[in-house]
């Protein structure tokens, strides 16, 4: 079943939660433009949608790697933008379609399909410069508001209908028909005017992050065509996003006044294609295809194509020919977190915990910003019981990232192997606030209280978190009742 499916399924049942409520019965967003969303709510209702999908959505592509490199390319577009401050999140869905989608609050998800089908980063890049402009310009706030009577639970909703309706119209015309948010089936697509917008700023963030401009109307040329000989598989972004003459042609002529120059693919770009070509079907079917690749030397950057190799022989857990493979990569003299994570994870796999976790230390001093190095070390130590050494880098890592939920969860691990279940439980705790799970925080540290083996520092500490968690619980309870 695709993510649009999928979504709408859940979407139905959300919407018919909400659906009895009158207009006039729901709160009010507060502090909300004439024709938009506030901001805060617009990230309210961003969180909720991210969560949702995180929690539910089986295609949600949960590799650090990928995510690592989408926020970096999206990083870079985002600073030369027209608000670079508004405060962005890319993450991946495992989906073989040609697709991206914008969401309330600067979420921005990319299709695997996407990543595949750009022949250069500048293309990729293109389109997330289009995406990022849409949500800087508050285009999704404009199409999700519709009333400043409107509650955030029917905005979450009229979000999610949006978001399924981009992946599969036809299903979320179901949902649509049945609820409150029937509104919004004339504004699932794009406005002309909110097309060319994007465009134009697009280009223009393109522009500035470095990349070639013609990326953008080289990846819509070719959706184009592709539209005609694989239907099916095409329509998806085009569908959200009608592609008319007039836009090809304000394309073209704004590369008239750009003075060509080549800009080469980042090494990134090559690798996370080849990871995301060799995470696809079976193992053997991704050894066949990139042991042809090498030999026919059909490939654009041959240490990808090894470090392909590798991942697909990392995948069918044959450790020596996935480390000949990184061997390979590692010859060609790339400099890639991406590399020295592989390398290090077969090395663990092969018994040698301590080179593994060495090649990790390194790794993470080369590239400290690199935060899928991070993540793979806590996942080594807690792998070898090193639960200690596990506790104290999730602690230090808090430090500097204390909204994140996957050290949060290290943290929780570290304390379970430690045999410490009141700081387990407040670990996990957090994870579910983060999560928007506010009851099930609460369950947690409520099972903190009563674990027994916390001293009176901490329990001072857990006591007080269940206080402030109890009242964001009361607000939340409060706001669905009216």
């Amino acid at each position: 079943m695709r993510m649009g499916q999928r979504l709408t399924a859940g979407l139905l049942a959300f919407l018919m939660a909400v659906a009895p409520l009158r207009a006039d019965d729901l709160p009010e967003l507060g502090d909300v433009a004439s024709t938009e969303l506030s901001l805060s709510a617009e990230k309210k209702i961003g969180q909720q949608i991210i969560n949702e999908i995180r929690a539910r959505e089986p295609s949600y592509l949960d590799d650090a790697d990928v995510e690592a490199y989408l926020n970096q390319l999206g990083g870079r577009l985002v600073a030369v933008s027209s608000d670079p401050g508004f405060g962005f999140v890319f993450f991946a869905i495992n989906d073989p379609s040609i697709n991206a989608f914008a969401m309330p609050g600067g979420y921005i998800g990319v299709h695997t399909g996407l990543i595949l089908s750009a022949q250069s980063e500048s293309e990729l890049a293109g389109v997330l410069a289009h995406e990022i402009s849409h949500v800087t310009q508050r285009h999704i706030a404009r199409q999700v508001y519709q009333s400043r009577n409107y509650g955030i639970a029917s905005m979450v909703a009229m979000g999610l209908a949006l978001l399924a309706a981009r992946s599969n119209a036809q299903l979320a015309n179901a949902a649509i028909a049945t609820t409150q948010a029937g509104m919004i089936s004339s504004q699932l697509a794009y406005s002309r005017d909110f097309e060319r917008e994007a465009d134009r700023l697009g280009f223009e963030t393109l522009r500035r992050a470095g990349y070639d401009v013609r990326g953008m109307s080289d990846f819509f040329t070719r959706l184009q065509k592709a539209v005609r000989l694989y239907e099916n598989n095409a329509t998806a972004y085009l569908r959200t996003h009608p592609l008319t003459g007039e836009r090809m042609s304000d394309m073209q002529n704004r590369e008239q006044g750009v003075s060509y120059r080549q800009v080469a693919d980042s090494a990134e770009f090559q690798l996370v294609r080849a990871k995301v070509r060799a995470m696809q079907g079976r193992p053997q079917d991704a050894i066949k295809d990139f042991a042809e690749l090498v030999s026919d030397r059909k490939f654009v950057s041959e240490a990808a194509a090894h470090f392909g190799l590798a991942y697909a022989h990392f995948r069918n857990r044959d450790w020596p020919a996935a480390d000949k493979e990184i061997d390979s990569v590692r010859a060609a003299r790339l400099s890639s977190a991406m590399v020295e994570k592989l390398r290090a994870e077969i090395r663990i796999a092969r018994g040698d915990v301590s080179t593994g976790l060495q090649i990790y230390r390194d790794a993470m001093v080369r590239f400290p910003l690199n935060y899928s190095l991070i993540y793979g070390y806590g996942a080594a130590l807690t792998g070898a019981r090193r639960y200690e050494e596990s506790r104290r880098f999730a602690e230090m890592q808090l430090q500097n990232y204390p909204a994140d939920i996957r050290l949060h969860k290290l943290r929780a691990e570290s304390y379970a192997g430690l045999g410490r279940q009141a700081l387990q439980h407040r670990s996990l705790a957090e994870v579910f606030a983060l999560q928007g799970q506010t009851a099930q925080a609460v369950e947690q540290l409520e099972l903190a209280q009563k674990a027994g083996d916390a001293n009176f520092y901490e329990m001072s500490v857990i006591d007080s978190r269940l206080r402030e968690l109890k009242q964001r619980l009361r607000e939340e309870m409060k706001e669905k009742r009216n």
